[in-house]
């Protein structure tokens, strides 16, 4: 199983420090999840966040593979509808070339009102607009001269120099939540990024066979925010306040966009210390405890549902580094040699 490490570099006012110190601290994460054995860097991207939820995926994609040799890289996920598809394919061309073919490019469609209305984008353009921008990002990298007429795109012999290291072009993957969505992916041929839901995998995996694939040749990456400390008790008073914080804005950000009944439910949490003994089900299905007992939850969920790649929402908004870094190093010691 790919172990990889979900880094969204927020820093809320509440914990807040200087940006230059917190990029210069989470990239010090980065380079120890490299020599810890960890095999992916995943980046995931908002806009007009409080905490500065990374708003510009490829710059830090491109300082990561300037700074590591071994590691992937890849976006979970970048929301194409908000870019100009022919400058992310070239973005992340560069990227690719600069990592030596350590990059991966994760694309969805996007869900917060608030984001389309600052790009003025209107949002119920953005199925259509991660369609096309696949087939525009596709097409540049595979072909010389390139030309597409859509909606959306109008291009006429466009070269793109330097094409992506990788042959014939980096992983494309999407992320989704409803079927529809997981449906695209499928039908697309691209890889998924999955919330830990067995029934969007069980969907995906149903696509790919009805049109003639084998989900075999496919990956499915599952994120779980995750934190492992010696006892239960002191891994949930470590992150109870920042799982609190984030999955409150989640919730915000679902509730505001009105996708799918019952999202509601995201809106309406217990206060922090009760987190632990909620039943209810918790955006990113949180493994919080001890190593055995993360351990186990990552098997439980492994058997619920496809598990190629493994991302870890580890590094919460605000938790103090020195406790992400111990995490870090007791999963790579206590966690991950049963993982391969």
């Amino acid at each position: 199983m790919n172990v990889g490490l979900l880094f969204p570099f927020r820093n809320p006012p509440r914990w807040g420090k200087s940006f230059p110190q917190f990029y210069a601290e989470q990239l010090r994460q980065v380079r120890l999840a490299e020599e810890l054995g960890y095999d992916t860097i995943w980046l995931t991207e908002h806009h007009f966040s409080e905490d500065g939820y990374s708003p510009s995926l490829l710059p830090i994609a491109g300082a990561i593979a300037g700074m590591t040799s071994r590691v992937r890289i890849g976006t979970f996920l970048l929301l194409l509808p908000l870019h100009n598809a022919v400058r992310v394919g070239e973005d992340a061309a560069t990227v690719d070339v600069i990592a030596n073919g350590r990059f991966d490019l994760g694309l969805g469609q996007g869900y917060a009102p608030a984001e389309f209305e600052g790009y003025g984008i209107p949002r119920n353009e953005r199925a259509s607009r991660l369609e096309e921008g696949i087939e525009v990002i596709k097409g540049m990298w595979t072909q010389d001269p390139f030309s597409y007429e859509g909606k959306h795109y109008h291009l006429k012999n466009i070269r793109l120099m330097p094409k992506p290291a990788q042959t014939p072009h980096p992983p494309l993957w999407i992320g989704a939540r409803g079927k529809k969505a997981v449906e695209r992916a499928a039908r697309l041929g691209c890889h998924f990024l999955g919330a830990a839901d067995p029934t969007a995998q069980q969907v995906y995996d149903d696509t790919l066979r009805s049109y003639g694939r084998d989900p075999k040749d496919y990956y499915a990456a599952q994120l779980h925010w995750t934190y492992v400390a010696p006892t239960h008790d002191q891994a949930w008073d470590d992150t109870q306040e920042h799982l609190h914080y984030m999955l409150t804005w989640y919730g915000r950000w679902l509730v505001e966009a009105k996708d799918f009944k019952g999202d509601d439910q995201f809106g309406q949490l217990p206060p922090p210390a009760e987190l632990r003994q909620t039943n209810r089900r918790l955006i990113g299905a949180p493994m919080i405890g001890t190593p055995e007992e993360v351990a186990r939850e990552i098997e439980q969920s492994s058997k619920n549902m496809r598990t190629t790649h493994l991302v870890l929402g580890l590094h919460l908004p605000g938790l103090d580094p020195a406790k992400s870094q111990r995490s870090l190093e007791l999963f790579a010691k206590e966690v991950m040699p049963g993982l391969r």
